[in-house]
Formats: C-alpha cells, structure tokens, sequence
C-alpha cells in the first residue's frame, strides 16, 4: 500500500470510529506507532480535522466526513462470498438485509464489472444446509449495539420453557449454532443462549449499562463452558485436520509419530469429548486418563444395546 492509499485508508479508519489510540491504528495496518503519528501529522497539514486527548485518543471532528467512496471490484468479490456465507449461517430477514446491500453496489460498478460478479456467484456453492428457524439476528445485533434490553422464551437442552429479561452482551457463532451471550436477570449470572432455541423476542425501549467489557473472542478463546480437562489422544493421519477443525474446546499440544498425531485437548466433561470421538471410530484411540476410557467404554456399551 503506497502513502497516499494509506492515508485514505487512516481517514476511513478513524471516520468510522469514535475514537482510536495509535497502538491500535499501527497494528491494524501493521505500522510502526512512530509511523502512524508521522501519518496523522500529515493529515492535519492537509487539513483534515484531526482531535487527539490525552488518555483516549485520536478522532476527527464531528461533521466531517469524507464523501462517498465507490467498492473496487474485488470489493465486491468479498462482499459476495460474504453473502453467500450468510444465507448458509443466517435468517431469511437477515438474508434480505445482505442481499440488498450487494445489490447496491452492483448498482454502482461498471457492466464488465457486474458481469463478472456474475460469473462468480455462479462458480462458488457451499453445501445445501437446512438450518433451524432461530432469532432474528438483527434485532439481537441491534439489542447490543444500542444496549436495549431483550425479552423472550427459552426452551433449554431438557426441554423447559421459561421466559427471560437479559442485558445482550455478544454475539458468537460456535457448533454449527449462533449464541447470544447474555447477563440474565432471572438467574442473575451471564448465560449462553441459543438462538434457535429463543422464541417470541421482543427487544424493548429500556436501555442499560454494559456490566462489563465482553469480547467476543476472548470468549470464545477461553471457551465456554471452561475446559478444565485434558486428554490424550492418538488420532490418524487421515482424521488429524478433522480434529483441528472440529474440536472447539482447544487443543494445546500435539505430537507426530509413526502412527499418526497425539494431540492434548481441551474439555469440560469426558461425556461430551467421549461421543464425538466415537464418531471418529477406529480413527481415534485415547491414551490417558483413564477415566476418559472408562467413559468411552460407557458410551460404546450403550450404544453396542441400542442394537443389541
């Protein structure tokens, strides 16, 4: 990125913020911070508007906008995938929402342009997934960003009903499931909320004060529930990149030998670690602890009397 790209880049950067330190504009454009206040003095020079505070950071000043700037064509390629990507993870309404706003940057690209665009969206598919009638995304997105208080019912794992009042906290897409990351108010503690399992939302005119500074990935990093257990197992070759890619809990350690890929995981219960190793068969065999074993055992024998 030459000087001048990156300078345009800045100003979209900071116009689409309240405020920014420079720590955080040189590692998001992977700069130096001595770089990035030689940047900002230079946009000052040009006569952009630029506030710094002690403490707080850099903004620009209120009512300044640069005017609108039209999507490159690659843009456009991204935001395409984007909308795919949703209609496999999403809503119907939420769908609409993505879907209209492709459409109005087709509106403003070139014909070859759109053409191309077209050409693409036929050459990429993901596979044809049903996924279940969940919330509203974007009344739960906007529940967060205006920290308006959220109603509805909430039917858990055994199946009982109960209606909530929660202060929306985060949005997390884990499982194959997005989770609303909620503080409850009738269990007074932060919850995890399936959206497909929420009814009758109602987000309501109360507003409140966030509790504290939720992070989405920090969240999701430490995992949730806290995986206080490890396990080693011995997975083959073949089954290995299924496991990094299936296994959300972590995995912090691994080991090639000649008979495939010792892995260390992450879990919270030896139930739930022991039926999706199950689902690897043969592919899969744990070495310790023992009581994991013990529960493999378990788990085989039920299933062995299932067909028995």
């Amino acid at each position: 990125m030459n000087r001048i790209d990156r300078l345009l880049a800045l100003i979209l950067y900071l116009q689409s913020r309240r405020t920014c330190t420079a720590e955080a504009m040189a590692e998001h454009f992977g700069l130096s911070v001595r770089t990035i206040y030689r940047d900002i003095a230079a946009l000052g020079e040009a006569g952009v508007p630029i506030l710094a505070e002690a403490g707080i950071g850099y903004s620009l000043m209120k009512g300044y906008l640069l005017p609108p700037v039209n999507f490159s064509e690659q843009e456009a390629y991204a935001l395409s995938t984007g909308v795919m990507l949703a209609q496999r993870m999403t809503t119907h309404s939420y769908n609409e929402k993505m879907q209209s706003a492709l459409d109005k940057i087709k509106a403003v690209l070139p014909n070859e342009a759109k053409h191309r665009l077209e050409l693409l969206a036929k050459g990429m598919a993901t596979p044809q997934t049903n996924h279940p009638l969940q919330a509203d995304l974007s009344v739960l997105q906007q529940a967060i960003a205006r920290q308006q208080l959220l109603s509805f019912d909430y039917q858990n794992a055994n199946q009982t009903q109960s209606s909530r009042e929660v202060e929306a906290a985060g949005l997390v897409f884990y499982l194959g499931r997005w989770h609303l990351i909620a503080w409850c108010r009738l269990r007074q503690d932060y919850r995890d909320f399936r959206t497909d399992r929420i009814q009758n939302l109602q987000l309501q005119s109360e507003q409140f004060q966030a509790r504290s500074d939720f992070n989405a990935k920090d969240f999701l990093q430490s995992g949730t529930p806290p995986a206080q257990l490890t396990a080693q197992i011995l997975f083959a070759h073949t089954a290995a990149d299924r496991a990094r890619r299936e296994w959300w809990q972590g995995i912090t350690d691994e080991l090639q030998n000649a008979e495939g890929v010792v892995m260390t995981l992450n879990c919270s219960d030896w139930m739930s670690l022991a039926c999706w190793l199950l689902s690897l068969g043969t592919a899969a065999k744990v070495l310790a602890p023992d009581e994991l074993k013990q529960e493999m055992r378990r788990q085989s024998g039920a299933v062995l009397a299932l067909y028995s």
